[in-house]
């Protein structure tokens, strides 16, 4: 038996659904398909596919058996395309995890440039703010804002990102003005952050002039969610703390007021993660190296324009004694951080 063309052949009946597809994609005959399946059965003494006469559906055994399969021969691939001229055009699937804000409002617009570059990769793109295991899940890379914590994780730093408040013109009419972040306690309402992994809400400190405010407020509303955040601070709901870029075009364009212009928070640091392999396959390195540059010269990630205007330092700008006791307090391991998953606020 040739155990690697079974082994093919097993990865493409699982991806395909049928013999039949599977075995045009390979030009081989239906039937040698079959018996490659059937000698791979008997050679690891295990059934891995369940065959009706309308479809054929994996066993625990062979959804085990696609995993490792198709892992080592998408390394098989791509050890086969840098040896040869493949390497200027990376090809294969790619299985990328990325924030749903971040996503939405930067990385998948850009997509076309990405393609244009290399048409022959397919990405499978996993949008949304959940935990990913890198390695159970056999995800090439991730995009997350946060520390890292799991140390085990090759991690790049590609940007950062920043905290802005901000409230529509509506309900600035309807509640006043605020000109500090200690306002939030009264007659206003926040609209407040919650963790989508843990249900936590989420808490952040503003700075100036040495002085270390946690802004607080009265909540109508909760939303785990940073786009429903941009809507209902749009829908005039309350006071939004959120990333820069997801109100970048709605501050310029009057929909949303920004708040505490000479207050700043804490950058939140952007990171391409993907596992410590020896070996980091092309078509990965490539789309590393894209994220970079796109990061580096995106307009709202880059653009300071309705940021704080004094763009202070938190470190040294806040009272020292206040400053190190919140920084051990973030630094501290505790369950429902999730700094190297979630892309909060």
């Amino acid at each position: 038996m040739d155990k690697f063309s079974a082994m093919q052949a097993f990865v493409r009946v699982v991806e395909a659904g049928t013999f039949t597809k599977a075995a045009e994609s390979m030009g081989l005959p239906k039937p040698s398909v079959t018996r490659l399946i059937q000698e791979l059965e008997k050679e690891l003494d295990t059934k891995l596919l369940n065959r009706t006469t309308r479809k054929v559906t994996v066993t625990v055994d062979g959804a085990a058996y696609y995993e490792q399969a198709s892992r080592l021969l998408g390394e098989v691939h791509d050890l086969e395309a840098s040896m040869s001229r493949a390497k200027a055009s990376p090809r294969g699937k790619l299985k990328v995890d990325i924030p749903s804000s971040l996503g939405l409002a930067v990385i998948i617009p850009a997509l076309p440039d990405f393609y244009a570059r290399y048409p022959d990769i397919q990405l499978e793109l996993g949008v949304s703010d959940r935990p990913v295991d890198i390695l159970a899940e056999n995800v090439d890379c991730v995009i997350r804002g946060g520390e890292i914590l799991d140390q085990s994780l090759v991690a790049r730093r590609i940007g950062e990102v920043y905290l802005l408040s901000c409230a529509s013109p509506a309900y600035l009419k309807r509640h006043g003005m605020l000109a500090h972040p200690s306002e939030l306690d009264d007659a206003h309402y926040s609209i407040r952050y919650m963790s989508a992994r843990n249900g936590k809400p989420y808490t952040f400190n503003m700075y100036k002039d040495g002085e270390v405010v946690e802004p607080g407020g009265r909540h109508q509303l909760s939303v785990n969610d940073s786009n429903a955040g941009v809507t209902a601070a749009l829908a005039g709901l309350g006071v939004l703390h959120t990333l820069s870029f997801l109100v970048q075009d709605h501050i310029s364009s009057g929909a949303l007021e920004p708040l505490f212009a000479d207050w700043c928070t804490k950058p939140k640091p952007i990171y391409v993660v993907y596992p410590p392999n020896r070996h980091l396959s092309n078509k990965v390195r490539v789309f590393v190296d894209w994220i970079a540059e796109l990061f580096a010269r995106h307009d709202l990630i880059q653009r300071k324009c309705t940021l704080s205007n004094t763009l202070c330092r938190a470190e040294s700008a806040a009272a020292p004694a206040l400053l190190a006791a919140t920084e051990a307090r973030d630094a501290a391991p505790h369950p429902e951080k999730t700094a190297e998953y979630a892309f909060s606020a």
